[in-house]
């Protein structure tokens, strides 16, 4: 959909969801593209961004490597008097 400059000013809401939707909107000064009116990223619907975070949380804990327990990983910093080393 090709529309003027002049007329954008008076349809801008509407061409925004129109552009939103999929449908390309392009201005045009003097007959000339100028602009293209897009979306920034594609919508998701919360079904898709759902699946997307159960697939993270599914491979997440598969990746732990193991190491020292988080409530002792700074004993090694400190001598058996408990001062720094």
């Amino acid at each position: 959909m090709d529309v003027s400059v002049t007329d954008a000013k008076a349809q801008l809401t509407d061409l925004v969801r129109r552009a939103e939707a999929g449908e390309e909107v392009v201005l045009t000064r003097h007959g000339h593209a100028i602009v293209r009116i897009v979306p920034v990223a594609p919508v998701q619907s919360a079904r898709s961004r759902r699946a997307v975070l159960d697939a993270i949380r599914k491979v997440g804990p598969t990746q732990v490597l193991p190491g020292p327990s988080a409530a002792q990983s700074q004993d090694h910093l400190y001598g058996d008097d408990g001062l720094p080393q």
